[in-house]
Parts: C-alpha cells; sequence; structure tokens
C-alpha cells in the first residue's frame, strides 16, 4: 500500500503505536536542538528502520509534540504519536519495506 507522507488512516495509525511500544527511543533531543546533522541521522534512521522513537529531553527548548511537527516537515516522516516525552516518526522506504501496513 502506498501511503503519501502526511495521510495515515487512524487504523494504520493504530498498528504504527502498538509497534512504537515494544521499541526503545534511539534519539534523544536535548538543549542542542533540531540541528542538520540530528535531521540527517533521524533521516538516515528512517531509511532503515521505517519507524523512530525520540525522547525529548528536559532541557529542549521544545515539547515533543513540536519536536515531531518538526521533524516530520524536515524528513517528510508522517505524525504517528507524540506522549510525555516520546514522540514516534514513520516513514515508508518505498525501495525496501520494513513495516506492511
Amino acid at each position: 500500500m502506498t501511503l503519501s507522507n502526511d495521510v495515515l488512516t487512524s487504523s494504520q495509525r493504530a498498528k504504527l503505536r502498538a509497534m512504537a511500544q515494544t521499541i526503545q527511543p534511539i534519539f534523544q533531543l536535548g538543549k542542542g536542538g533540531i540541528t542538520p546533522a540530528f535531521i540527517a541521522q533521524v533521516d538516515q534512521a528512517l531509511t532503515a528502520r521505517e519507524i523512530v522513537k525520540i525522547t525529548v529531553l528536559k532541557t529542549a527548548d521544545m515539547s515533543a509534540a513540536q519536536a515531531l511537527e518538526a521533524l516530520c516537515q524536515a524528513t517528510g516522516a508522517s505524525p504517528v504519536q507524540s506522549i510525555g516525552f516520546k514522540c514516534t516518526l514513520y516513514r515508508p522506504n518505498p525501495e525496501q519495506p520494513v513495516i506492511e501496513l
């Protein structure tokens, strides 16, 4: 199934949220904020894994929801969820799909 970057159905998002429960955050966003290097790392991780969870530290100058929105715009990913200090992004890899929705 081909998805546009910004549109996930509620059932697709629910499936991704369930997957996100079992994975650990692989990035921490802190006081340095969202830099081009951070965006590049998240972009590479999305290409390899398709779903990425990020922890936004208390020292960051933005909330998890704000970080999610900014990272989705920067990487072309879709938002899955933002809860507390964690946010999850999803971007399908058309060349080598990892997650079947």
